[in-house]
């Protein structure tokens, strides 16, 4: 059976616009689709909308199964090719969208900086050679974005590489004409698309394939945290999304290949944090005959006995979670799993989710959280909501009110509907532009309103992991038990970073006042912030902090004790009790020095699955992803959210 998933529409042909198929159509669909499908490109028209008009240029193509990948050879660049040494060039390489996205990114950087590139950070990308954009085709401000950094690479006659869901979803899209594009399930092949378009040709990669393997060589954009994907697109066909055209159907890994990346992230003592990454969590194993909780149990026995590694489960839909209950419930409170779920409900009314095909209702929902809630009580629910949806009423808008009232979710992911080109959605009569605004301000306002949401925590001790540095640009970000954020002060030292720590502390505003940082030598400071920040001894440390302040996003909390510190090169021993760092006074000073293995440096890495040791290499967020502006985790990326910090950097 092949599906031509570029025309979702299809999908939808048979049914009526208001109501969408029930579960068990899904998993009739699961059953008949047991791996990705490929899509059935046709190759004379991509050939024709390439090459254009231009003459002398010699065409290849190279056969996989039923499909065709494209290499257009520049006739003027042919030449030149004796010349060109790979591995010597400079190469940038820019991510929107959520963790899978992120994931896929650190992939081919791996790839990259394996055979011998250099990758840049954003503020250096015009030295690259090349420019690398990971697209994202949710929402139309990501797409937007890429938009003018493809504009911004014309205008400097800069090579461009197009990856990610726009040109797996979108080829035809007018400005992908001419440029070489990366498919989804291609990334492994980055280095010979990258090398093809330093050269001057042209490659389009887009033709489906199987899963990517998992051991691929990586570079992680937070040292501290592995993210991996379970699973590639999903069984569902919701009327307003776009990334089913990319990513297609339901493809899951292998218990056994997940169980072996966790067990090899395990071995790298700077990870903290494993994300489970999918377009749906939920359904994972549905094509394979597996499921989640069989998958984390697989994961949970990978991670060695006293481990401070913790898994995030990703964001799931209702109806598969509806069938596991008891069994994630369980799972979700296993010492080396976080107490938090993604369980998007996008309306709080019945009609709008039949137009948005969502395959639940508000009961069946509200069943998944109250079965979960009465299972795990600590347990922290985020949410997604998207207002103005094609046909909703004022009472479809009260009815999202009343759902978000009665469980006031200490995270909720807030977007105004924008109609993606090809959907059946953006077919449907739209509800006013500044009605949607003022709904859009109406729930977020509710949202922002729950300030008291982390009040119980105040006066509490709790363990978290130090993975982030804050927006602020003075805190540390680490996470609870229960995913909460923790803002607490760096440590201290004995080095030179010690004075730019105190600085921090003093002077941290200081570039904000100063004109917010139009003015390059600040730009250049605050950077220098964040790296000192960065190397700060407490960043991938277990600590016992005691909480004194809470905010509507986050907590402040009082580092009292360090329960792990990641191995340095000065560090002997190990980590255990008698190792265990008494604190207080705010970080200002610290007791005795935890004792430690020895270890290489706190240095980035590249990841090579498969060994049996971490090898170490380069450097961490050479890359960089739409919501490192604001020092998150994950999420839909730039336009994702309407409420401030509302994602607390738990998306994806």
């Amino acid at each position: 059976m092949s599906t031509d998933i570029e025309d979702i529409e299809d999908l939808h042909a048979h049914q009526e616009s208001s109501v969408g198929p029930r579960l068990s159509q899904i998993n009739r669909l699961a059953k008949s689709n047991p791996s990705p499908n490929p899509e059935e490109d046709n190759i004379n028209e991509t050939l024709e909308e390439l090459s254009g008009e231009e003459d002398g240029n010699e065409i290849s193509s190279e056969s996989n199964e039923d499909e065709e990948d494209v290499i257009i050879k520049n006739a003027d660049s042919v030449g030149k090719e004796k010349a060109f040494i790979p591995g010597t060039q400079s190469i940038w390489v820019k991510t929107f969208g959520c963790s899978h996205n992120i994931s896929d990114s650190e992939y081919m950087m791996g790839q990259l900086r394996q055979n011998g590139y250099n990758l840049v950070p954003e503020d250096r990308r015009d030295a690259a050679d090349l420019w690398i954009v990971n697209t994202c085709t949710v929402k139309n401000p990501s797409q937007s974005a890429m938009s003018t950094i493809i504009g911004k690479a014309r205008e400097t006659d800069k090579k461009l590489l197009i990856a990610g869901c726009v040109p797996q979803g979108d080829k035809k899209l007018n400005e992908l004409k001419g440029l070489s594009l990366l498919g989804v399930s291609q990334i492994d092949r980055v280095v010979e698309a990258a090398e093809e378009t330093l050269k001057g040709h042209t490659v389009v990669l887009l033709a489906k394939k199987e899963l990517p393997l998992l051991d691929l060589p990586k570079v992680r954009r937070n040292r501290h945290i592995e993210i991996l994907p379970i699973s590639t697109g999903c069984l569902g066909a919701c009327t307003y999304c776009k990334t089913k055209h990319a990513r297609g159907h339901l493809g899951s890994y292998s218990v056994a290949a997940l169980a072996e990346r966790v067990q090899q992230a395990c071995l790298d003592p700077h990870v903290r944090e494993i994300w489970l990454s999918s377009e749906d969590t939920g359904a994972y194993g549905r094509d394979i005959g597996s499921s989640l909780p069989e998958l984390l149990e697989a994961l949970v026995t990978a991670i060695p006995d006293g481990s401070f590694t913790k898994i995030r489960v990703g964001m799931t839909n209702p109806p598969y979670m509806k069938e596991h209950l008891p069994a994630i419930a369980h799972w979700l409170q296993h010492p080396n799993v976080f107490k938090y779920l993604h369980i998007p409900v996008q309306s709080g009314s019945d009609p709008v989710l039949d137009r948005m095909n969502r395959e639940y209702t508000c009961a069946e929902f509200e069943e998944v959280c109250d079965g979960l809630l009465s299972r795990v009580p600590e347990l922290e629910l985020a949410t997604d909501i998207i207002c103005g949806f094609p046909g909703e009423t004022d009472n479809d808008q009260e009815a999202t009110m009343k759902l978000l009232r009665k469980y006031k979710f200490p995270h909720c992911h807030i977007s105004q509907f924008y109609p993606r080109p090809g959907t059946p959605a953006a077919r449907m009569k739209r509800v006013p532009t500044q009605v949607v605004k003022s709904r859009s301000k109406e729930v977020s306002a509710l949202v922002d309103s729950w300030v008291e949401a982390y009040d119980h925590l105040v006066g509490t001790e709790q363990v978290a992991c130090v993975v982030d540095v804050a927006a602020d640009q003075k805190h540390l970000v680490a996470h609870t038990d229960t995913y909460c954020q923790v803002l607490v002060l760096p440590e201290e030292t004995t080095s030179d970073r010690s004075s730019s720590s105190r600085e921090l502390r003093e002077e941290g505003g200081r570039g904000e006042e100063a004109g917010g940082g139009e003015n390059r030598n600040e730009e250049k400071e605050e950077k220098s912030k964040t790296e000192i920040l960065d190397s700060n001894p407490l960043m991938g440390a277990v600590v016992r902090v005691r909480i004194t302040s809470a905010g509507r996003w986050y907590v402040k909390g009082e580092v009292i004790q360090v329960l792990f510190r990641v191995p340095t090169q000065d560090s002997q021993g190990e980590n255990d009790e008698d190792g265990e760092e008494e604190r207080g006074g705010g970080g200002g000073g610290k007791g005795k020095r935890a004792k430690s293995k020895p270890g290489k440096g706190a240095r980035a890495k590249v990841f090579t699955p498969g060994s049996k040791s971490v090898q170490s290499n380069v450097i961490v967020a050479v890359g960089s992803t739409e919501e490192e502006k604001g020092r998150g985790e994950g999420g839909d990326g730039e336009g994702a959210c309407v409420s401030k910090g509302c994602c607390g950097g738990k998306g994806g």
